[in-house]
C-alpha cells in the first residue's frame, strides 16, 4: 500500500507545476471576468436608461435584471475550465507516454521496481482521478468568493436577485456539468468519467503490446465498450423496449461497473504479460 501511495504522490507532483498553472489561470481569469464584464453590463445599462430616458423600474421590466449566469457563461469564466479539461484529457496519454519516449524512457526502470504492476496502473488513473477532484474542489471553493464580489459590483437596482451556488450551477451548463446538484449525478458523472479514464488506459495498453495491430485493437475495445455501456440506451431508442428512470440508472452503474472492472483487469494484464521492457 505504501508503495501505492508513493507512485501517486510521484505522479502527481511530475504534474503539479503544471496543475497549479492550471488552477492560477483558473483564479485569475474567473475573477478578471467577474470585475470586468461586470463593469460592462452595469455601464451597457445605464447607457441605455439615459438614451432611452428609462427609469431603473422600466429598464429592469424592458430588459431583465442582471445575475451571475451572465458571467457564468462568458469566455473568461468558462475558457480556464475548457483549458484544464483538455490539459487533462491529453495527461491522460502523457502519463504513460512520456515513461517511453521520454530523454531517459523512464518506463524501463518504473516496470522494475519491485512492486505489482497493477500498482503502476492504478496510481497513474488514481493521480489524474484526485487531480480532477482537486480542480472541482477548487472551483466550488472559489465560485461563492466570485458570487459575492459579483453582488457587490452590481447596485441592487439592477440585480435581478442574489444566487446561491447551487442555483449559479444549475442554470450554468459548463458548471452543472462538473458540479453535479445531487449525489446521484456525481456518482453517475464522475463513475463515467472513471470509466472513460480506465477504458483509455486499456486501450494505450493495446497499443503498447502490440504498435500499430494494439492501436486497432484498442480502438476495438473502445468501441464494444462503449456499445455495451450504452446498450440500455440503444433498446430503448431502437426497440419495443422501455425503462423507468431507476431501472435505467440501475443497467447504467452495473454496465459501468462491468466495463470499468473489466477494462482494469484487461489493462493491467497486458502490461503485466505483455509490455517488456
Amino acid at each position: 500500500m505504501m508503495r501505492y501511495i508513493k507512485l501517486v504522490n510521484f505522479e502527481i507532483n511530475r504534474f503539479s507545476k503544471i496543475y497549479i498553472s492550471l488552477l492560477l489561470i483558473t483564479l485569475v481569469s474567473q475573477f478578471a471576468g467577474v470585475i470586468f464584464v461586470t463593469k460592462s453590463l452595469v455601464n451597457d445599462a445605464r447607457e441605455i436608461i439615459s438614451t432611452e430616458k428609462l427609469t431603473e423600474a422600466a429598464y429592469i421590466a424592458n430588459y431583465g435584471g442582471i445575475d451571475f449566469t451572465h458571467i457564468a457563461n462568458t469566455l473568461l469564466f468558462v475558457g480556464p475550465i475548457a483549458l484544464s479539461a483538455v490539459a487533462l484529457i491529453f495527461y491522460i496519454f502523457l502519463i504513460w507516454y512520456r515513461d517511453w519516449f521520454g530523454k531517459n524512457t523512464f518506463i524501463y526502470r518504473l516496470l522494475m521496481l519491485p512492486t505489482s504492476r497493477l500498482s503502476i496502473y492504478l496510481s497513474k488513473a488514481t493521480a489524474i482521478f484526485l487531480m480532477v477532484l482537486g480542480m472541482i474542489a477548487f472551483q466550488i471553493i472559489i465560485l461563492p468568493m466570485e458570487n459575492a464580489l459579483f453582488n457587490s459590483n452590481v447596485p441592487e437596482a439592477f440585480l435581478s436577485m442574489e444566487m446561491s451556488t447551487s442555483t449559479i450551477t444549475k442554470f450554468s451548463p459548463i458548471l452543472s456539468l462538473i458540479i453535479p446538484n445531487t449525489f446521484t449525478q456525481f456518482l453517475l458523472s464522475y463513475g463515467i468519467g472513471l470509466m472513460i479514464l480506465s477504458i483509455l488506459f486499456t486501450a494505450i495498453m493495446f497499443e503498447r503490446s502490440f504498435r500499430i495491430k494494439g492501436f486497432i485493437l484498442g480502438l476495438v475495445y473502445c468501441g464494444i465498450a462503449a456499445v455495451l455501456f450504452l446498450a440500455p440506451v440503444f433498446v430503448m431508442e431502437f426497440g419495443d423496449f422501455y425503462f423507468y428512470p431507476n431501472e435505467l440508472f440501475g443497467l447504467l452503474l452495473a454496465l459501468g461497473i462491468i466495463v470499468t472492472g473489466s477494462s482494469v483487469w484487461l489493462g493491467s494484464w497486458l502490461l503485466k504479460n505483455r509490455v517488456t521492457v
